[in-house]
């Protein structure tokens, strides 16, 4: 049994990193991949492989495509970095965050064996977890998830995107650029009016997460960060 019991409608921050601290997303590529997986395995029904899912919307029942589906969980925000990942997720159906990141970790390391010819484990053991039991604290680490390469002094996620191998959902709290595919509401892969519901509008939450990351890195580095304040979506 979990020593954090996951219950619905609560909020869990989730993390974990390769093993023996080796990088897990080589390139843009992989970054896309594991987002992919993210989007098509929240789904509460069974499913098979990506490749099973996208043969069956391609040339399946016509219905496939305009069926909604339940998820398994709310992903609140997220954020991926060469050797790690953080999550905030909200358990909406028993069992959905084990069940989702099950999926996700079990199909990406698939993926990403066969990809660099390698077997075994790709993460440290089962992922870690730890409730989230006030609003302040989900607020705040919200900012830390969405602006955790920032964290790790590993710059932007967003400039390069589609070649980056750091992603975060910062862009779709913040941007507004409607031919960025990560901006539509369709597309997101976020419950993100959690958040900015609390905010009168992005500006403000960008100020907030700012403000809050700024703070945690000066207590980690003892020294503020150039760029920080300029980190905005044209």
């Amino acid at each position: 049994m979990r020593k954090v019991p996951f219950i619905v409608g609560q909020f869990y921050h989730i993390y974990n990193r390769g093993v023996d601290k080796r990088d897990v997303f080589n390139d843009g590529q992989d970054a896309a991949r594991f987002l992919e997986s993210m989007k098509e395995f929240n789904v509460e029904e069974p499913i098979g492989s990506l490749y099973e899912i996208k043969y069956e919307r391609k040339f399946g029942h016509p219905t496939f495509k305009k069926a909604k589906k339940k998820k398994l969980v709310n992903i609140v925000c997220y954020c991926i970095n060469p050797n790690h990942f953080h999550f905030i997720l909200e358990e909406i159906i028993e069992g959905g965050i084990s069940e989702f990141l099950k999926r996700l970790g079990g199909g990406y390391t698939k993926y990403f064996n066969e990809r660099n010819k390698r077997s075994g484990s790709l993460f440290q053991g089962r992922f870690k977890s730890v409730h989230i039991d006030t609003n302040a604290y989900l607020l705040h680490v919200s900012a830390y998830v969405n602006l955790n390469n920032w964290v790790h002094r590993l710059g932007n996620t967003f400039f390069g995107r589609w070649t980056s191998k750091k992603r975060s959902s910062w862009e779709e709290y913040v941007g507004d650029n409607p031919h960025n595919p990560h901006s539509a509401e369709s597309d997101s892969l976020c419950t993100k009016e959690i958040i900015l519901g609390q905010f009168k509008n992005k500006r403000e939450y960008e100020a907030f997460a700012k403000e809050a990351v700024g703070g945690i890195i000066e207590r980690r580095y003892g020294e503020e960060v150039p760029g920080l304040d300029s980190l905005l979506l044209e």
